[in-house]
C-alpha cells in the first residue's frame, strides 16, 4: 500500500493536486481513496460531488471521503471528553465552552488520520491520497502524540489499577471525580493507536508528502520552513509541486510582469528545494472542477511517470541536538568544497556553492543562536550553531 499526504499553505491548491493525483492513480486500475482531514472541506467541490464522512466510490477504482471529524471525536475521546468535563465542572458552572476546554488544539485532525490508519489495517485501498489541512496544522500534528503523552500522564498520573483500589477512598477526600476503567482504556487505545499511526508515517517504503507552493514569496517562505520542519521528524518529502504556473504559450501583455514574477520564484524553489523532484501545473484557462479537469491537471504534473511511485527517499536535511547547541546536516552531492560560501541573515541560510545558491528557512529552534563553524565532508555540509545571537 502507498499513502501520500498532500500538505501546503491556504488557497495554494493542494485538494486539486491531491484528486487529480488519486484519479490518476484510478485510471492504472488501483484502488485508490482520496480522503480528506482539513476541517474546511473542498475535496467535494474539486470532484464537483456531494461526499458524505464514509468513502463512496466517484469513478471506477476510485474512492472519495470527507471525514467527519466531530464524528471521530465521540468515537475516539468521548468517554475521556464527559470525564474531563465533569472534572472541571466539579466546583464550577456548566457551560458550553467547558465542553471545548477539554479538546486539545488539533486533536480533531489527529482523530480523523487514525481512520486513515484503520484503513491501512484493513487493506480495503492499495493507494490512500491525503488532503491534509493547511501547513501549519499539519505540522502541530507531528508533534501531537509526544504532547498528548505528555498531558495525559499529568492529568492521569495514577494507572488504571491504582485508580480501581484508591478510586472509591480518594474521590470522597479530594472532592473531584476519578476517572473510570473504561475513561483508562480509551486512554491507553489512543496511545496504542497513536504509536502505531506515527510508525506508520514515519515508514518511507510506505507514505510520503508531499508539498505543494505557488511561485510566490510568501508561499515559498512558508513551504521552506514545512520542508525543514518535516525533516527534522524524520518524515519523506519525495516530491514538491509547483501549481498555477502561467504557461509559455500565454503571450497577453497583461502576464508578462506576472510572468517575469514566477520565473524568478521558479528558480528560487529549484534552489531551495534541491535535489527533490519538482513538478509543475499550468494555470488553466478554466477552474480545475470535476473529473476532466483533474485528469487534465494529473497529465499535465506527472506525464508518463508513476504517480504513486516514491519520488525520492533520504533526508537532504537533519537537525541534532548537541552539547553546544544544534547542528544542522544538509545533503550536497556532488559539491566542492571549495566553492561553497554560507551567510546567515535572520531566519534564513543563505549557501553559494559556485554560481549557485540555495535558501534554507531555518526553524525557530535556531533563531537564538548563530553559525559557530562548518565542515564539508562526505558529501554533506554540516554546520554547527550554539552562542546566543545579537539583537
Amino acid at each position: 500500500m502507498r499513502i501520500i499526504l498532500y500538505t501546503g499553505k491556504g488557497g495554494v491548491g493542494k485538494t486539486s493536486v491531491a484528486a487529480a493525483t488519486a484519479a490518476k492513480c484510478a485510471a492504472k486500475g488501483l484502488k485508490t481513496l482520496v480522503v480528506s482531514t482539513d476541517p474546511a472541506h473542498s475535496l467535494g467541490d474539486s470532484l464537483d460531488i456531494k461526499l458524505t464522512p464514509e468513502p463512496e466510490e466517484v469513478a471506477p477504482n476510485l474512492w472519495a471521503q470527507e471525514i467527519d471529524s466531530i464524528h471521530e471525536m465521540e468515537q475516539g475521546w468521548g468517554k475521556v471528553q464527559h470525564y474531563l468535563t465533569e472534572l472541571f465542572t466539579a466546583k464550577a458552572v456548566k457551560d458550553i465552552t467547558t465542553e471545548e476546554l477539554t479538546m486539545f488544539p488539533g486533536m480533531e485532525d489527529l482523530l480523523s488520520l487514525l481512520r486513515v490508519l484503520q484503513y491501512y489495517k484493513e487493506g480495503r485501498f492499495e493507494v490512500i491520497i491525503i488532503d491534509c489541512a493547511p501547513t501549519g496544522e499539519s505540522l502541530a500534528l507531528l508533534s501531537f502524540p509526544d504532547m498528548f503523552r505528555w498531558w495525559m500522564e499529568k492529568l492521569f498520573p495514577l494507572k488504571k489499577k491504582a485508580i480501581k483500589v484508591f478510586g472509591p477512598v480518594m474521590q470522597p477526600l479530594l472532592g473531584i471525580p476519578m476517572p473510570s476503567s473504561d475513561v483508562m482504556n480509551e486512554i491507553d487505545n489512543l496511545y496504542y493507536h497513536l504509536d502505531e499511526m506515527k510508525q506508520l508515517f514515519s515508514n518511507k517504503e510506505i507514505t510520503s508528502i508531499r508539498v505543494v507552493v505557488n511561485p510566490e514569496k510568501m508561499v515559498i517562505k512558508e513551504a521552506q520552513r514545512s520542508f525543514t520542519y518535516l525533516n527534522l521528524y524524520d518524515f519523506n518529502v519525495d516530491a514538491i509541486v509547483v501549481n498555477r504556473v502561467i504557461p509559455d504559450t500565454v503571450t497577453d501583455d497583461y502576464f508578462m510582469v506576472w510572468k517575469d514574477i514566477q520565473h524568478k520564484y521558479r528558480k528560487e524553489i529549484i534552489d531551495s528545494f534541491s535535489p527533490l523532484p519538482i513538478y509543475y501545473a499550468p494555470l488553466f484557462e478554466t477552474e480545475v472542477v470535476g473529473m476532466h479537469m483533474l485528469n487534465r491537471m494529473a497529465e499535465a504534473v506527472f506525464g508518463d511517470e508513476t504517480p504513486e511511485a516514491i519520488m525520492y527517499t533520504g533526508r537532504s536535511q537533519v537537525i541534532e541536538k548537541t552539547e553546544q547547541g544544534y547542528r544542522l546536516t544538509i545533503h550536497m552531492p556532488f559539491a566542492d568544497k571549495g566553492e561553497i560560501n554560507l551567510n546567515q541573515k535572520g531566519d534564513e541560510l543563505l549557501i553559494r556553492v559556485g554560481s549557485r545558491k540555495r535558501n534554507i528557512t531555518l526553524p525557530r529552534t535556531l533563531l537564538n543562536y548563530t553559525i559557530q563553524k562548518a565542515k564539508f565532508e562526505e558529501s554533506s555540509l554540516r554546520i554547527e550553531f550554539g552562542g546566543e545571537t545579537n539583537e
